[in-house]
């Protein structure tokens, strides 16, 4: 008996330390960088860095000071708060150093050796090279210093527990480095930094397992986003320059980036130097399309498309055209729309129930946006009119289910 227990305890320290050593490895240099340029040339780097992360979007609550922290970001465990990065001593980033920053992108761990939770995409930024890192930490603290105290985190227990995060984290973080690629050029490497690092990209565009953790996230498959129910599709085969132009505006001829995405446009991409742009858009075009499977084979009947064309003809042949070829930078044209006939249709069933508008971009500064209807039309006539345009002008697609509208419609806005 005593040798039995002798042997759990002896266990448990074993695997005590093993899940410490997960969660400790990789921290990284924690001496300061050598710097080679002018404190001014650093911030204004940090703050184009900045903008490539989107990093305001969520440090910045609406009304807040910017980068002062508290936005609620909801996962399915809770939500988390955002914390304040401006150089406040007591209440933001103004008693760290630059090693214990960049250990925070690096490897998800705070000043005070705290883990952080992965709503900040550290599995992303863990790529995020030592310079970059560096020129960051100066642009948030050359930032007018914000009074705001962290407001704790609202998750459910075990996820609100240390012990449970670092579990999680031995299980699905790993702690690197973005490695170039010999064989692939320039832009390529450094689109594929701006991508799978700053840019974060698979946060959204990978989907996420039971747990919360990024499904492969280099193949970029695409991914329903937890409790916001919008799809963000598979990224790989895009054509370079209408990726690179659609990033920057906003819009294009046969497309819109509406929902989260035009927030991400909004105060990221449209942002971005012309080559990050064309590179990132290489990148992605390098990467296998993957097309999400089909949950159902559905058809629509002919009631259901009867219905869905008299709904069409009153509320969106307006704008959309008899025709659906829509009106240029506009409205967007239907007919051949190939986002209009991905499954799973959630997107669809966003726009229509809440409403949606591109960003205003330089190229697009005053955008045309899609008028909400929920409170307008039921379940069945979403479902109706959205299988009649997905299957209307040559469109070939599945039929869109009441029962899926009613669930999408939980998470619409008001």
């Amino acid at each position: 008996m005593k040798r039995a227990l002798a042997g759990l305890v002896g266990l448990s320290f074993v695997l005590a330390a093993a899940l410490w050593w997960l969660n400790v490895r990789g921290d990284g240099d924690m001496q300061a960088a050598p710097v080679a340029v002018n404190r001014a040339t650093l911030i204004e780097r940090g703050a184009y860095l900045a903008r490539a992360g989107n990093c305001q979007d969520c440090h910045t609550p609406r009304g807040a000071a910017p980068y002062s922290g508290g936005r609620g970001i909801p996962t399915p465990f809770g939500t988390v708060y955002s914390s304040n990065l401006t150089p406040d001593a007591a209440t933001g980033i103004g008693a760290w150093t630059a090693a214990e920053f960049r250990r925070a992108l690096h490897n998800g761990r705070s000043r005070d050796g705290r883990l952080l939770y992965p709503a900040f995409p550290y599995d992303n930024y863990t790529r995020i090279g030592a310079e970059d890192a560096d020129a960051l930490f100066a642009f948030l603290r050359s930032l007018p210093a914000a009074v705001q105290p962290n407001r704790p985190h609202a998750l459910r227990f075990p996820y609100d527990t240390q012990l449970a995060l670092a579990v999680w984290r031995a299980l699905y973080f790993r702690p690197g480095r973005f490695e170039p690629q010999a064989m692939q050029s320039a832009d390529w490497n450094r689109g594929a930094y701006l991508v799978q690092g700053l840019g974060h990209c698979s946060a959204c565009h990978a989907g996420r397992n039971a747990l919360g953790a990024t499904r492969d996230p280099a193949a970029l498959a695409g991914g329903l986003i937890p409790l916001q129910n919008w799809y963000a599709p598979s990224l790989g085969a895009q054509s370079p320059q209408p990726v690179a132009a659609l990033l920057q505006r906003g819009v294009s001829d046969s497309a819109a980036l509406l929902g989260p995405m035009a927030e991400v446009v909004l105060h990221s991409t449209q942002h971005l130097r012309q080559p990050d742009l064309s590179a990132m858009a290489a990148y992605l075009q390098s990467l296998p399309q993957v097309e999400a499977p089909h949950a159902r084979a559905a058809v629509p009947t002919p009631t259901q498309l009867q219905r869905g064309a008299s709904l069409y003809e009153t509320r969106c042949a307006h704008c959309h055209g008899d025709d659906g070829q829509g009106r240029s930078r506009a409205y967007v044209p239907l007919a051949g729309n190939r986002a209009l006939q991905r499954d799973p249709p959630a997107n669809l069933v966003q726009v229509v129930l809440g409403g949606a508008f591109a960003a205003s971009t330089a190229g697009n500064p005053r955008p045309f946006g899609m008028p909400p209807f929920a409170t307008e039309l039921s379940d069945e006539d979403v479902a109706a009119v959205l299988s009649y345009v997905r299957n209307a002008w040559g469109n070939r697609a599945t039929a869109v289910q009441a029962l899926d509208v009613q669930r999408w419609r939980s998470s619409v806005r008001p």
